[in-house]
């Protein structure tokens, strides 16, 4: 049997899904095993999340996490991705822009948190500010990156062709960086779901980072922290398989390789 051999459709669902109910068994068997009366069973987490769901909690709150980093991640890349591209572009700008961005990329949105509050207040704007620092980054860096790796010989063909600099900028340049811009809006939408699970718990008093925090602190149900983590985890899954579809796209599949 060949080590390169493609793996089916089925087994693609059935490993996962069995690795699953392996963690869900060994998660059980531990419990049961160590006597404890603190950490949940699965039963424990299930009945726990199957309460938030008549109540209506669990939507609530998720719907309002989602919305957030809706809000926050759509407005990074409103602004971040025509900024990266025109700084990849001029790299006199870049020289002038870069050092910025380097002394201010690596401070952890987290560290954002009390800033965000004096200038906002506790509520939506200031957990939608803390997922915008977040996701605005790696959107600026990626356009940066993959306008610079575009070859130079695509802009002199567009200017042979008689096009101006917007236009050889929307018609040459950015189809060839949606590669690395698709990759950067990949890891920017993770740490946007990252952060608002951490300014939910400080900032707000809903959505699921609320939940975790709301459950632990009022009468200690561990049961719902461990279920309100495990739906954090789930949403997180489908928001990057939702964003790896957009590699599929005609235009920018050349940049990705894909196993079927």
């Amino acid at each position: 049997m060949s080590a390169n051999r493609k793996t089916g459709k089925w087994e693609h669902l059935f490993w996962p899904l069995f690795a699953i109910l392996v963690l869900l068994l060994t998660w059980q068997f531990a419990v049961k095993w160590s006597g404890t009366k603190v950490f949940p069973s699965p039963r424990d987490v299930g009945h726990g999340l199957a309460g938030l769901i008549q109540k209506r909690t669990l939507w609530n709150d998720t719907v309002d996490s989602l919305r957030r980093v809706a809000i926050g991640f759509g407005s990074a890349l409103v602004i971040g991705i025509p900024f990266g591209l025109v700084i990849g572009l001029y790299p006199v700008l870049n020289q002038v822009v870069n050092p910025l961005l380097q002394i201010l990329r690596p401070i952890s949105p987290i560290a954002w948190i009390p800033i965000a509050i004096i200038v906002f207040g506790v509520g939506d704007h200031a957990a939608i500010s803390l997922i915008f620092l977040g996701a605005l980054f790696p959107i600026i860096v990626s356009c940066v990156d993959g306008v610079a790796n575009v070859p130079i010989v695509f802009r002199r063909a567009g200017n042979n062709f008689g096009l101006n600099t917007p236009r050889i900028l929307m018609k040459v340049i950015l189809p060839a960086a949606l590669p690395n811009i698709l990759v950067g809006m990949r890891i920017s939408l993770g740490i946007a779901w990252l952060v608002v699970v951490a300014a939910e718990m400080v900032a707000v008093d809903s959505g699921l980072g609320y939940l975790v925090i709301d459950a632990r602190n009022s009468g200690k149900r561990y049961d719902l922290v461990v279920g309100a983590m495990l739906i954090i985890g789930l949403i997180g899954l489908l928001l990057d398989l939702a964003i790896r579809r957009l590699e599929r796209i005609k235009m920018v599949q050349w940049g990705f390789r894909h196993e079927y």
